[in-house]
């Protein structure tokens, strides 16, 4: 059988720009060399695209949406090559948001993961919970803000945080990822400190109760029949876990399977599957979420399209242990991503007024 182009992508114009390198290292390494041609493809943190494959030989992208592939070539014009399906490894803004998803879109090529919308949508925390607040899926109690409106009314903003989430909370860039802007806010003097942080990442701010609890983790794989996998649990080194304690320090450990009783893992894979569905996610996504120690309540606290995929990343560590090794997990996202992409394809593009349809 002949073999197929795989690109797999990573770098990108985000403050996870090395968690990706060391992502897709780890990817490329597992690929079937067998059934796969592989192109890896960095992109810059100012946005370039180089082909690593070719001494790092500077590329053009070119949409071919008549063939459904992705076409890259050099400076003058010359193919280096069109891609079959394409793997992101992009956390972060202008990759898991659903930036570069559109231009696949466009280019109308095989990719795997989330489509555009459950890709913002998840990259956004915000928003996220407003969607599961309309699903019904338990959520931390929040509040948020744009940096405009703080640098304009930041004593009442303070004040209001302090009344109704209390301290101790969390405060975040809605649209950040691996806990980069994140401070876990202790006391009052520390407050403005932590929104300024953020700040520095975001134009949109979240502030979230903190959840005394167990943080819990699953992984879900699928697209019209998502399955969930063992739930895990994350076994802090620090106060939470942050980026230092994810991945400088590694202080921080997963436990496969959580410490937590069977009915509970249970209704919180439950939990997971509905909120994929919510955010109408396809391929894969890791969900995170807490176990209340005071009131043994189970709480989704936010949903990643391109989970880590590192030597010590969760998603494949869950799956591992459902069953699903490093290997098959990754030949099953570049199926469901080639599923994902025939089902869109059934959908007509061209509408003509001549048409039976709009006669009636």
């Amino acid at each position: 059988m002949k073999k197929l182009n795989l690109g797999i992508i990573f770098g990108g114009r985000s403050g996870e720009h090395e968690v990706s390198l060391v992502s897709s290292k780890s990817i490329i390494s597992h690929v079937d060399a067998k059934k796969y041609n592989v192109f890896k493809i960095k992109i810059t943190q100012d946005g370039k695209w180089f082909l690593e494959d070719k001494k790092s030989v500077p590329v053009l992208i070119n949409l071919a949406p008549e063939k459904g592939k992705l076409l890259l070539t050099d400076k003058s014009g010359k193919s280096l090559c069109e891609l079959d399906v394409v793997f992101p490894v992009l956390h972060g803004p202008f990759g898991e948001d659903g930036t570069i998803q559109g231009l696949f879109e466009m280019a109308n090529v095989p990719y795997v993961g989330c489509g555009v919308m459950a890709s913002s949508v998840a990259m956004d925390k915000i928003t996220t919970k407003k969607l599961l607040d309309k699903a019904g899926v338990p959520n931390s109690k929040y509040m948020w803000f744009t940096r405009e409106y703080f640098a304009k009314n930041s004593a009442a903003v303070m004040k209001n945080i302090i009344r109704e989430i209390r301290i101790p909370c969390f405060v975040k860039p809605s649209r950040m990822g691996s806990s980069v802007g994140i401070s876990k806010v202790k006391h009052e003097r520390d407050l403005e400190k932590a929104i300024k942080l953020a700040c520095e990442y975001d134009s949109r701010i979240l502030v979230e109760k903190h959840i005394n609890g167990h943080e819990i983790e699953c992984a879900v794989l699928g697209n019209s029949s998502p399955k969930a996998s063992t739930v895990g649990e994350i076994i802090l080194g620090g106060e939470f876990y942050d980026f230092y304690d994810k991945y400088v320090n590694g202080k921080s450990r997963g436990e496969i399977p959580a410490k937590i009783s069977p009915r509970l893992s249970e209704e919180f894979q439950l939990m997971c599957l509905k909120t994929y569905r919510t955010l109408d996610c396809v391929g894969m996504a890791r969900v995170d979420g807490f176990l209340s120690k005071d009131d043994n309540a189970l709480y989704i606290n936010e949903i990643n399209t391109i989970p880590g995929f590192t030597s010590i990343s969760m998603y494949p560590k869950m799956w591992a242990h459902a069953g699903i090794p490093y290997e098959k997990l990754i030949e099953d996202l570049i199926a469901l991503a080639f599923d994902a992409h025939k089902e869109k394809n059934k959908n007509k593009v061209n509408f003509s007024s001549k048409s039976d349809w709009f006669k009636k």
